[in-house]
């Protein structure tokens, strides 16, 4: 199995990497060779070397084709968050959803009201 790495701290290579080490580890226990996964997710034999290696510039699609060709499918919807909003900040937003985030104020710059009625 692959080392566990901590992905707070980890640069987007060293995460890259160890999600194509992990890629590799379940194409392997599904007792399936590289060309078969190459044919399944229609990409070059090339390609999915490089990602089998971890050499890195593997594309978010390549990684998306190798995912449904293993089967995978039902973890792309852990990828990402969905962003619905809570059962308590819909009664707080009043059924509305979010249309825009706003910058909040650090605390060497408070927010205030300026004099002039424009915010600062």
């Amino acid at each position: 199995m692959t080392q566990k790495i901590d992905l707070k701290i980890a640069s987007s290579a060293e995460i890259e990497t160890y999600l194509c080490a992990r890629l590799e580890a379940v194409r392997l226990s599904q007792n399936m060779n590289q060309s078969e996964l190459a044919k399944r997710a229609s990409i070059s034999l090339r390609t999915l070397t490089r990602l089998a290696t971890g050499e890195g510039g593997v594309s978010f699609d390549t990684i998306i084709r190798v995912m449904l060709a293993l089967n995978l499918h039902h973890h792309l919807e852990n990828f990402i968050p969905d962003p619905t909003v809570r059962p308590i900040e819909r009664v707080q937003f009043k059924g509305k959803q979010r249309q825009r985030a706003r910058r909040k104020p650090t605390e060497a710059e408070p927010w205030t009201w300026a004099d002039d009625g424009s915010t600062k």
